[in-house]
């Protein structure tokens, strides 16, 4: 059986998701299962094949609409999941292949583990910043230093821990996902490798000229929810720390639309990057 399911949602993805799924048949560990879940109505096993990719790993499944969004079709997937462990892929994105071989272990053994981000310009390949410098080592964060981190990491987590994604919480539903794996892990280890390539597309959702509004619709939601339900998280100094990140990111990214507007920045992780925001800095969408 496999030992880690791959959830990759899709909306129209079909000039990358052919780069992603190589990424991942390209892991020196190959004991995966993936589970792509189209959210707009397409045919992504084709656009597989039509690229030489027909793998027995790989299963295909649908949200039954168009664009309902990241968790949505994340829960879709998780719902054919059969592995023990689960790790996000969105469709534009890129595995280092060392990923799953250097996070499934420490995964197994601790509920959850994450690697450093590269962040990559998808038009020209340049790297516009890390996660963590890379020569920092292996870092073990806590609630608040997730909370302090401004570029999107994804973990590889144990299925019957990490739970649903609120479908909900358009655009930063990370946010409250992971939020909930150190609200019952407490720390999590973070290799100091980038083992995990987000790129900056434009015409992805996370960087449409209203990845701006649909954030802070996001975080408007994240904050009603604390105020109801608790967002499904139990410790209150876990929810009060959420819920003060969650108004540093709002102003950050009001800050960020602001800078756009002027023609000072296309997109958010530009706009990070060129203020050296790393581990310990506001974070933002």
């Amino acid at each position: 059986m496999a030992a880690v399911c791959v959830i990759i949602p899709a909306f129209r993805a079909h000039d990358t998701i052919v780069r992603a799924v190589e990424s991942l048949r390209a892991q020196t560990r190959g004991d995966w299962e993936a589970v792509i879940v189209s959210d707009d109505g397409s045919d992504y096993a084709a656009t597989l094949a039509a690229a030489g990719i027909v793998d027995p790993r790989i299963r295909h499944a649908s949200t039954g609409r168009v664009g309902s969004g990241p968790a949505t079709a994340r829960n879709a997937g998780l719902d054919h999941a059969e592995a023990a462990l689960i790790a996000p892929l969105d469709a534009d994105d890129r595995f280092d292949p060392e990923r799953l071989a250097l996070l499934v272990p420490l995964a197994q053994r601790h509920g959850a583990a994450a690697s450093n981000v590269r962040v990559v310009d998808d038009a020209t390949g340049t790297e516009l910043s890390t996660l963590f410098p890379p020569a920092g080592g292996e870092r073990v964060l806590d609630a608040a230093g997730f909370l302090a981190t401004s570029v999107p990491i994804l973990f590889v987590a144990a299925r019957a821990i990490a739970g649903r994604w609120d479908d909900d919480v358009f655009l930063c539903d990370d946010l409250p996902f992971n939020v909930r794996l150190f609200d019952k892990l407490g720390r999590i280890r973070v290799t100091a490798r980038p083992l995990y390539e987000y790129r900056v597309r434009a015409g992805s959702i996370c960087h449409d000229v209203r990845s701006g509004e649909w954030a802070q619709r996001g975080y408007a939601t994240v904050r009603a929810r604390l105020e109801t339900d608790g967002l499904g998280i139990a410790r209150p100094e876990v929810r009060e720390l959420l819920a003060r990140a969650v108004e540093r990111k709002q102003r950050l990214n009001r800050a960020f639309e602001a800078a756009r507007a002027r023609g000072e920045a296309d997109n958010f992780q530009d706009f990070v990057a060129a203020r050296g925001l790393q581990a310990g800095d506001p974070g933002g969408n």
